[in-house]
């Protein structure tokens, strides 16, 4: 059997093949000559007509594998992403002072609460079943807690943040903090 015979009568096949493995058309198509060419380059090798399909759909298979790996994004960081992380851990750090001393300042069971939770690791779970409370409304408690904890550190410092919402860069509001 010759390469045109046998891409003629294996084309379409190879082709839906690929489209259900390979989203981008383009790509689809770059890959059916990939296949083209390797089949081309080995016809030879194939010992039976029998096994022509098999061997076909194989090389397919190996070409699809090989598109993934070679298109796979590995995350490298550059030297400016290490500053922005340590930027933010340095902010982290200096943000990290002020909690205590705004938890501090919201009312008792509310700082409590979140001294408790926030602080000192102890579970929402566990903290309602010893004071005798429903789950739901101490996570509503903690919630709203927070919030105001936000609100603070809100009205201490004008923050800027990123698209996930983190922390990159704040700038006090008043000149010295009393909380902080």
């Amino acid at each position: 059997m010759d390469i045109e015979q046998l891409w003629s009568e294996y084309r379409t096949s190879l082709k839906a093949f690929l489209q259900a493995r390979v989203s981008n058309p383009a790509d689809v198509d770059d890959l059916l000559q990939d296949i083209l060419i390797k089949a081309y380059k080995n016809l030879d090798s194939v010992n039976s007509k029998s096994s022509l399909k098999s061997w076909l759909f194989q090389i397919a298979n190996h070409t699809v594998i090989d598109f993934y790996r070679k298109n796979r994004t590995f995350d490298t960081l550059n030297p400016d992403q290490l500053k922005h992380d340590d930027q933010a851990e340095n902010i982290e750090q200096e943000l990290s002072r002020c909690v205590e001393p705004f938890i501090k300042a919201l009312p008792k069971q509310t700082c409590e609460l979140l001294t408790a939770i926030d602080l000192n690791g102890v579970s929402q779970k566990d903290w309602a079943a010893k004071h005798g409370m429903s789950y739901s409304t101490l996570k509503s408690r903690v919630q709203k807690g927070r919030q105001q904890l936000r609100e603070l550190f809100e009205d201490c410092c004008r923050f800027s943040l990123d698209q996930q919402g983190h922390v990159i860069d704040y700038e006090s509001k008043i000149k010295n903090c009393k909380n902080c």
